[in-house]
């Protein structure tokens, strides 16, 4: 079957028999097929099923058909039964026409008077080709590439962003309604844009293309119409595996963000990014990234990353990107390691992911990149491929640290990077110098206010961390962004908006005099969430896991006492 004309012999050979075998099922049969979840991935069956129903739909005059290569002489000498040329009549050109050869036996009197048909009257060793089937008619000439006058995307259109591709509904589009589907979930384009990515480009118009053509000349050379998009409402995930859901602007008498879809939950989807640690989907359901475990020690593999055993640093630790190998050297000491059995994914060994082609281990002589990495390309694996503040992986600069894998763009960390201190050979990031600093120093007991009470002059570095690390767990920037122009009611519930971005502003900028006024406005996030978030169950608890991150690390951090901490 790995032949197009044997794979489209097999379908219309499987089609004949349900029509054969089981003519009282295709009713159900078509059923099955247009079933919604079938039809949005698949547009051109939504294509036909309207075709289908509206009269619409143009049979190609002959479908391919099937011309059996000669047989053995016995099989020669025998024609069509009466029954196989009364089903051939019954089902409309669909069913096989097989040669026959010169003279007509008359097997029990029954085909005396029936005439061969167009199949029959071929000369020996003639062959007759396969017609191409045809969904659609044909296309004009100069519209090879305008995929967007295709009968066939009449109703939605492929698109992409980034990496990611999804299918764009032109009727939800022109509404100005939730148009982009992903995933089996559907997103505004400026989420679909943020759930790619490109959050910083802001303009969906250019960052979402079709066949490479920007959305934006599309609608602007009118093959696509655009309504008012509802406030480009964001798309947020949870921090847990499998769950995915999707915050929209409207709001309650309360002021509770309301779900405008109910989530969607795959079993084997984890993701605390899907393209992050726990294994994100792309638009065709497979995998990006899995969490990975070996003799109880963890890592991220990632599927970009991933060419072979020893080829690749795919694995993501705490401290460093590795090999699959140097992943089980590091966590069992081995020599030389089963890595495809060792390094285990949900309780299953790597060559299980492997053997279901989950993950494709390159060839020997493969010439990729990854294969074939000089000096250079190894030493730009050491280091992460988006920003650890923002998540983004545009064509901004990104400065790595020397000391670890994380890597960030030099207005996102804290403090900001300029670039007379990137003159100099290393270059280490807050993480690493707050790391350094705590090993060296000892700091006696505090109690809650006299940490608070302190100068912030004097803390700084530690504020630094703490907010970064908020920023790092924060995997959607759910609370990151100003939420006032995504939330169209937010300013009437909330009265002093606060955000991450703005609190690593007024850091920067020394706004802060005290410990405690940057506290305060941290806090003030937490608040305003389980405010306005009432009856979102998923982001209440996503708010309370970042604020719990940060009550204990900011008691580790300014060594506060138990007992005052517990008070």
């Amino acid at each position: 079957m790995k032949s197009k004309e044997n794979l489209k012999r097999g379908v219309y050979e499987t089609l004949d028999w349900l029509e054969r075998e089981r003519p009282e099922h295709i009713h159900r049969f078509w059923s099955c097929v247009f079933q919604d979840t079938i039809i949005n991935e698949y547009p051109i069956l939504r294509e036909l099923r309207n075709s289908l129903m509206d009269g619409s739909f143009h049979f190609c005059t002959k479908l391919p058909e099937v011309v059996e290569s000669e047989q053995t002489n016995e099989n020669n000498g025998k024609e069509l039964s009466n029954e196989e040329d009364e089903e051939e009549t019954h089902l409309s050109s669909r069913t096989k026409k097989r040669k026959a050869s010169g003279k007509e036996a008359d097997e029990g009197g029954n085909h005396g008077d029936e005439q061969p048909g167009p199949s029959l009257k071929l000369k020996p060793g003639q062959r007759k080709r396969s017609k191409r089937i045809c969904f659609s008619s044909p296309l004009k000439k100069g519209e090879k590439g305008d995929i967007w006058n295709w009968p066939m995307f009449k109703l939605q259109l492929p698109v992409t962003c980034g990496d990611l591709e999804a299918a764009l509904n032109r009727t939800r589009l022109a509404e100005g309604e939730k148009c982009i589907l992903f995933q089996k979930q559907w997103f505004t384009p400026a989420e679909f844009e943020t759930r790619a990515g490109k959050r910083s480009s802001g303009n969906w118009r250019l960052s979402i293309r079709c066949s490479g053509v920007p959305l934006g000349n599309l609608i602007q050379e009118g093959h696509l119409r655009a309504g008012e998009q509802a406030g480009g409402s964001k798309v947020k995930k949870s921090l847990f595996p499998s769950e995915v859901f999707t915050v929209c602007e409207d709001e309650d008498d309360e002021g509770n963000v309301q779900e405008d879809q109910a989530s969607s939950r795959e079993g084997s989807t984890p993701d605390g990014r899907e393209e992050e640690a726990e294994g994100q989907k792309d638009a065709g359901g497979s995998r990006k990234v899995f969490k990975v475990t070996c003799d109880g020690v963890t890592g991220t593999l990632h599927k970009s990353r991933f060419a072979s055993g020893t080829c690749g640093k795919s694995i993501r630790t705490e401290m460093s990107w590795m090999s699959p190998v140097e992943f089980v050297e590091e966590a069992s000491n081995q020599t030389k390691p089963d890595w495809e059995r060792d390094i285990e994914c949900e309780g299953r060994p790597l060559c299980a992911l492997i053997d279901e082609n989950t993950l494709e281990v390159h060839p020997l002589l493969c010439g990729c990149r990854l294969c074939q990495a000089d000096e250079s390309e190894l030493e730009n694996q050491k280091n992460d491929d988006e920003c650890f503040a923002c998540k983004g992986a545009d064509d901004r600069k990104l400065v790595e640290c020397d000391a670890c894998p994380r890597s960030f763009h030099q207005r996102c960390h804290l403090p900001h990077v300029e670039d007379s201190i990137l003159r100099d050979d290393k270059w280490i990031c807050t993480f690493c110098v707050f790391k350094n600093m705590q090993e060296c120093r000892y700091s006696d007991e505090l109690e809650m206010e006299a940490a608070t009470s302190q100068q912030i002059s004097q803390r700084m570095l530690e504020c630094q961390y703490l907010l970064l690390l908020l920023l790092g767990a924060d995997e959607e920037q759910f609370f990151a962004e100003d939420p006032r122009p995504y939330l169209k009611k937010y300013s009437a519930h909330i009265r002093t908006p606060m955000w991450f971005v703005k609190v690593a502003d007024k850091l920067q900028n020394g706004k802060y005099q005290t410990v405690e006024e940057f506290v305060s406005d941290v806090q003030l996030i937490f608040s305003n969430c389980f405010k306005y978030n009432r009856g979102n169950t998923e982001i209440l608890e996503l708010g309370r896991q970042l604020q719990q991150l940060f009550d204990e690390e900011f008691k580790k951090v300014f060594s506060i006492s138990e007992w005052t901490a517990d008070s």
